[in-house]
């Protein structure tokens, strides 16, 4: 009888599928970044902003969301500061700890960005459910038959 954590073909057909549409997705929105004028990195800096506003996250905490290293948040951070896209504030009581948000020139691009992420995600999400689908749902259960000996 064959382990009930065993994958079929047919689930390793999904996970292969799942990640080649993840793959195509990533593709997607590195080149989407690219086109308005960002580096992917940046896009998901923006991403992180905009979803833990009104929070103004600090370094570390980018970091850990975009898990990267601190020091690689805090060159990110100082790149888009430079591009206008992000503001930083030293912390009053901790002047080395400094807080994130957004401009309202890093809100428009990722505006931007976030409507053609949202229509790439309709596009692609019947495939995409599909292969999902087809991991976690349970196959119907086989009857059992006793057989006499």
């Amino acid at each position: 009888m064959p382990n009930p954590r065993d994958l079929r073909a047919g689930e390793y057909r999904a996970l292969a599928d799942l990640r080649h549409r993840i793959r195509l997705f990533l593709n997607f929105s590195e080149a989407a970044a690219r086109g308005a004028g960002v580096e992917p990195q940046q896009h998901q800096l923006l991403l992180v902003l905009k979803a833990m506003m009104p929070e103004r996250p600090t370094i570390r905490i980018i970091a850990e969301r975009l898990q990267i290293q601190q020091n690689s948040a805090a060159e990110l951070v100082k790149r888009s500061v430079e591009r206008g896209l992000v503001k930083r504030t030293q912390g009053i009581e901790d002047r080395r700890e400094a807080s994130v948000g957004l401009t309202p020139a890093g809100e428009r691009v990722l505006r931007g960005l976030s409507l053609a992420h949202r229509a790439e995600l309709r596009s692609a999400a019947p495939t995409l459910m599909r292969a999902v689908n087809a991991l976690v749902e349970r196959p119907p259960a086989k009857k059992r038959t006793r057989t006499k000996r």
